[in-house]
């Protein structure tokens, strides 16, 4: 797409830096140069603010991804977008599974009402929650890497969505620090949310996250 739309060798394309390392890497097999922008700490989409920040006469583009079914602000993006002259694409997460958005959304709101030991993911119009994705309070990465332990120990099947930023990935190192998603890898945590749980396993899963999440303290 990027390609058809006329980006070229030693173009800049602003992309997100919390997860798809992979639109990164299409950008760098063009020939192109991945400029990595910081997330919304909400949404975990890129922040509009963080886009206008690394545009320069370079960039050609800006690639968007909605991410965990959480849409990205897509309007203010492309508003930068037609203040700089730049081409807009906003795109799904890949994998993301159009079904059962309604049972995800009542699976949610069942959480949303009962965890207490994690950070509930914040309400949006139109979420489809393809991964339900919590802040585990404490230390950062440890904290959570062991929390993420403790409740694979229990048998509720969580996993850590995004291992790190894609600046920090082979082949697209940069020396950035992007303080959301950094904060961003190192908290956040998928709980399983699949269309067929059971408002026992639900309940289990939420009776070992308070009891957990209760033994460490936020960082903030």
């Amino acid at each position: 797409m990027l390609e058809s739309a006329g980006v070229r060798a030693g173009d800049e394309v602003v992309v997100p830096a919390y997860g798809n390392a992979e639109v990164a890497r299409a950008v760098v097999q063009l020939g192109a140069v991945p400029v990595f922008a910081d997330v919304d700490a909400d949404s975990y989409c890129l922040d509009p603010a963080a886009v206008a920040d690394v545009v320069s006469s370079r960039t050609a583009a800006v690639v968007a991804i909605h991410r965990f079914g959480r849409r990205a602000d897509a309007g203010w993006i492309r508003e930068v977008g037609q203040r700089h002259g730049l081409l807009v694409l906003v795109e799904d997460e890949p994998g993301a599974q159009p079904d059962g958005a309604e049972r995800r959304r009542a699976l949610a709101t069942y959480l949303d009402g009962r965890l207490s030991g994690v950070g509930t993911p914040a309400p949006a119009a139109g979420h489809t929650y393809e991964q339900y994705v919590v802040r585990v309070p404490g230390n950062g990465r440890p904290d959570r890497d062991a929390f993420a332990r403790a409740l694979r120990a229990k048998g509720v099947a969580c996993k850590v969505p995004v291992q790190a930023p894609a600046y920090r990935m082979p082949g697209l190192r940069r020396d950035v620090f992007l303080p959301h998603t950094e904060r961003a890898v190192d908290e956040t945590l998928a709980l399983p949310l699949q269309m067929d749980v059971s408002r026992r396993e639900l309940q289990k899963m939420v009776s070992a996250c308070n009891a957990l999440g209760g033994l460490l303290q936020p960082a903030f």
